[in-house]
């Protein structure tokens, strides 16, 4: 069976995704912050799955190691996906209001742990030539007012990719736009806002990134609408 570390899958995104490569029959390794929602997504995932969840936070180093340790118990790692992501302030706020530690925070866990869990995976990920897919954000080519601090470490998550892509050709690195969704991310990052129940559902982004694994798609940049409506 193939294997995925999908960072951030208590909820959101990454439980969505989660829960459809469960549906495909994949060894999966979540993590997330809150041990108690954790261990719901493992129950609700280990239905069709096998699941070894870790609680902790990406920015710790043992952290990553234990998740990659588990990978390393399934005996293999066909995919990484980072989807944990810290905001830096919630709700946002501009620039001259930003907090500087929470700046940091953002950097540690959209960029720095990602690249550590990256480097940490990486002779799993080299054997089995595999994928990472990194999560981004439009307000990472974007200038959008609030946006900036959260902004600025998915452009910098998105450099990273790239030069990542260049770097080691033999896998396929994908830093993806899922826009704006119904997740408790955004609620916290924008209270209020009264087109929340509009924005995309988790569960109907998921069909996009799924494409990438079944097309097995180039390395590159890729946004959600255009995965769902057009030729890649």
């Amino acid at each position: 069976m193939p294997v995925a570390i999908v960072t951030g899958a208590s909820r959101g995104l990454g439980l969505a995704l989660a829960g459809a490569l469960a549906g495909r029959g994949w060894d999966l390794v979540i993590d997330g912050r809150d041990a108690d929602a954790l261990k719901a997504a493992e129950a609700e995932l280990e239905r069709t799955a096998r699941v070894v969840a870790v609680p902790g936070d990406v920015t710790n180093p043992g952290h990553r190691a234990a998740l990659v340790a588990s990978a390393w118990e399934f005996g293999a790692l066909q995919l990484l996906v980072n989807n944990a992501s810290a905001l830096g302030a919630e709700p946002l706020v501009t620039l001259a209001e930003q907090p500087l530690d929470g700046f940091r925070a953002a950097l540690e866990t959209n960029v720095v742990a990602a690249l550590g869990l990256v480097q940490e995976a990486m002779p799993l990920l080299a054997a089995s030539q595999g994928a990472v897919l990194n999560v981004s954000s439009d307000a990472a080519v974007e200038a959008y007012g609030t946006w900036g601090g959260y902004g600025a470490s998915k452009a910098a998550l998105e450099q990273l990719s790239a030069v990542l892509a260049v770097e080691e050709p033999a896998l396929r690195v994908w830093w993806v736009d899922p826009g704006d969704m119904r997740t408790g991310l955004y609620e916290a990052a924008v209270p209020g806002d009264p087109d929340f129940g509009a924005r995309r559902s988790p569960e109907s982004v998921v069909p996009a990134l799924l494409r990438l694994l079944d097309e097995d798609a180039a390395s590159g940049r890729y946004a959600v609408p255009a995965l769902l409506e057009g030729a890649l």
